[in-house]
């Protein structure tokens, strides 16, 4: 809606296709030479291999210097390879939550953990009272399959590690298999016990992520940790933070060393061709005026009125009056955090973070390998040199 309303504006024809699985048949269409003028990326890491591979072109020098404007320099630094701009930000995510019903909470006598002792206590403490599972769980992603554990991986490597381990991980200056990640990886599994996780596919692994909404509001679960872009995963019509009786809200979810890191994500656009109007409309997709017209138009889509829209911007000239007092909430703890991380899996090269972090930890999930094992695979799968 917001694309093409800009293009009619100026006599251009913009089509948005949306793809689960992008990350697959983006590279089905940039080896047969049939690429997209533009392309969403959710991961610098690819956006960086097809830089380095000449796939994608630099942002025009105009491209640039809006999107620098735009967006604070730390968002920027991720469209950034070898010093040159080639990606622009235009959505922004905040990970580190757990969506939760305070009503029902209340009901059964729980409160809202505060540090992450606290949080597996309740876990327990919720198994053992039978009934609704502490927490819904599901992975399945078609191509994508798996990143949903990546991301409570990577906000425990967080917690445990701090964001010194966090960044030689990443930066692959510590080994994948090293003894720190795998003992994150083995605490995310521990969690997910039959007792602990309702999915409603039968199978972590066989349940889409998008498919946690629903039993979430009607009482299969008590917890779902998942960034607030899941808020349009949401059935319509729920009341969010409003003190109502179903009204679902969020709490942080809790650290382990009184430093409340976080972890983000976001989108990034690259152009694959020099075309100017191209360009040109990945500069307008970092402004505020898209970033207000995006989330007035999607939050229509899930009925409007106090209903969340799933959407959030960096960007600091955006009126925080279009969004609604929780994802004003969002924006602040994005905005005040001291410890802010980009989603692991997203920064790491293509063939790991898109690739073997997540088949890996897929396997890992359905028992079929170790999490020694799986980290030792997707450390054999690092790309060398």
């Amino acid at each position: 809606d917001v694309l093409g309303a800009w293009g009619e504006e100026r006599g251009i024809e913009v089509t948005y296709i949306g793809d689960a699985d992008w990350e697959a048949n983006i590279n089905t269409q940039v080896q047969g030479g049939n690429p997209p003028d533009a392309s969403v990326f959710p991961q610098p890491g690819k956006l960086a291999d097809f830089a380095r591979d000449g796939a994608v072109v630099a942002l025009n020098d105009e491209a640039a210097a809006e999107s620098q404007a735009n967006w604070p320099a730390s968002w920027n630094e991720f469209g950034i390879v070898d010093g040159v701009q080639y990606g622009a930000p235009a959505k922004a995510d905040l990970k580190s939550l757990v969506w939760y019903q305070p009503a029902r909470f209340e009901a059964a006598g729980y409160t809202v953990p505060t540090t992450f002792d606290e949080f597996t206590a309740l876990v327990e403490q919720m198994a053992a009272d039978g009934g609704a599972k502490p927490l819904c769980v599901g992975i399945e992603s078609g191509q994508a399959t798996g990143w949903t554990y990546t991301d409570w991986f990577e906000d425990m490597v967080l917690r445990q590690h701090g964001p010194d381990v966090y960044d030689q991980w990443v930066n692959h200056e510590i080994p994948f298999n090293d003894p720190q990640i795998v003992e994150s990886m083995q605490t995310v599994l521990d969690l997910w016990t039959e007792d602990n996780v309702f999915a409603s596919s039968g199978t972590i692994a066989a349940t889409a992520f998008q498919d946690n909404g629903q039993p979430l509001v009607v009482g299969d679960c008590y917890m779902h940790r998942q960034a607030t872009f899941y808020s349009a995963f949401i059935p319509e019509g729920t009341a969010f933070a409003d003190g109502s009786e179903e009204a679902v809200d969020v709490f942080y979810f809790p650290d382990i060393n009184g430093d409340k890191p976080v972890l983000g994500a976001g989108v990034l656009v690259a152009a694959f061709n020099e075309r100017p109007e191209v360009h040109e409309m990945i500069a307008y997709m970092t402004s505020a005026e898209f970033a207000e017209a995006r989330q007035t138009a999607q939050a229509g889509y899930k009925g409007g009125g106090t209903a969340l829209s799933g959407y959030l911007s960096a960007n600091p000239d955006v009126d925080p009056a279009v969004f609604q007092p929780l994802e004003q909430s969002f924006l602040e703890i994005l905005g005040t955090a001291d410890i802010v991380r980009f989603d692991a899996s997203d920064l790491m090269p293509a063939d790991v973070g898109a690739g073997t972090f997540w088949t890996q930890g897929t396997s890992a999930v359905n028992g079929d390998v170790t999490a020694q094992e799986a980290a030792d695979a997707i450390e054999a799968s690092w790309p060398s040199g």
